[in-house]
């Protein structure tokens, strides 16, 4: 069945793997060369939604050290046709086995793709985008261009939350800005991702699916997208941030969009896009599996503010440190797993205090 949507890596050239060590990562995953890998067992597939753009990061990727003995990792090729009724079944294909997408494009727009697979599957759905700007236009005119567009605006979109990390404020109205706390949406400006780079990392916890422009990064780190920007994000914070979103329990794909192999200086971004991959596997190897879909491991503190009807429960997992928050609301039972919020120590704080975050009275008002 896939064969029908797929194509094989380098197009069935496999001297780029013969070549490398037993240590390396292309030795060490299952690669459709002549034959789909068999996916029983397969944890996490890599997909090329652009041959060109994904066989060059996969010549430097499988190049890399490989140490993620404890899970099984598939590259599928390529995508035969770009076009989203073949990405879509695909994707979906997958999540319903319970394998993670990894996908490399050259355009955001094939985002929506990946978020109608969950549409699909009538999954209600928290997005996250890394970007540079709020990709979402109101009015009429050229609204192609803008990703967030088709998600947003839908009849049938089961997006429960977005959140988008590392916008700048130059490229941001206030519009925009109104829109998402309307909407009570989550977002975090560059600037201060930069001052407290740990608050984005309960924000990418509560994501099912991630979308990475690579037009967040500076363009002296990363040319090779369509419209590279002086300012933006360094590749070790890029890092840091797809590490994030490996480790995260929830979150079922990841895509990283934005690379243009024409505009790509010394294969300087194709290195940077095989890093972010490889660190996203660090996260995934690292999962300890403490999402609360039960109590177990979890420690309970409860909080009582003043003028509130109902006390707060705050969760914390024995394994990790991390913190949750529950949301005591009534929800239909598909939205019931969004009820625990992933949150910080100091927010527990703030919250004893009887001070809550814009972050978590949002998420109050998302219920209502």
């Amino acid at each position: 069945m896939l064969e029908n949507w797929l194509s094989p890596v380098f197009s069935g050239r496999n001297e780029t793997v013969k070549t490398l060590s037993k240590d390396q990562f292309g030795r060490n995953i299952a690669i459709y060369l002549e034959e789909v890998p068999d996916l029983k067992k397969t944890d996490v597939a890599i997909i090329g939604l652009s041959a060109r753009e994904a066989d060059e990061v996969r010549k430097n990727l499988y190049t890399l050290d490989y140490p993620f003995d404890a899970i099984r990792v598939a590259d599928l090729g390529n995508i035969r046709n770009e076009d989203s009724s073949f990405i879509i079944p695909l994707v979906k294909e997958l999540l319903q086995g319970n394998i993670l997408p990894i996908i490399i494009g050259n355009n955001c727009q094939q985002s929506y793709a990946q978020f109608q697979a969950y549409n699909t599957l009538k999954r209600s759905t928290n997005l996250v985008c890394i970007d540079e700007r709020i990709s979402y236009q109101s009015s009429p005119g050229n609204e192609d261009s803008y990703y967030l567009n088709n998600i947003l605006k839908s009849d049938r979109s089961n997006l429960f939350n977005l959140g988008v990390v590392g916008f700048q404020s130059h490229f941001t109205s206030d519009d925009l800005l109104k829109m998402m706390d309307e909407n009570y949406f989550d977002y975090i400006r560059l600037g201060k991702l930069r001052d407290a780079f740990e608050s984005v990392e309960p924000v990418i916890r509560d994501a099912d699916m991630l979308c990475f422009n690579l037009a967040a990064l500076k363009q002296s780190e990363a040319p090779g997208v369509q419209a590279a920007t002086p300012s933006g994000l360094f590749s070790e914070d890029a890092c840091r941030l797809s590490r994030y979103a490996g480790i995260s329990d929830k979150l079922t794909s990841i895509g990283f969009y934005g690379l243009r192999c024409e505009k790509d200086r010394d294969r300087q971004t194709v290195q940077i896009v095989s890093q972010l991959i490889w660190y996203f596997l660090d996260g995934f190897y690292n999962r300890l599996g403490d999402f609360p879909a039960t109590m177990q491991g979890l420690t309970e503190y409860i909080v009582t503010a003043k003028n509130q009807v109902h006390p707060n429960t705050f969760w914390k997992s024995s394994k990790s440190g991390r913190w949750w928050m529950q949301i005591p609301v009534e929800t239909e039972t598909r939205n019931q797993r969004h009820q625990l919020l992933p949150c910080t120590y100091e927010d527990y704080q703030l919250a004893s205090n009887g001070e809550y975050p814009d972050r978590l009275l949002n998420a109050y008002k998302r219920f209502s």
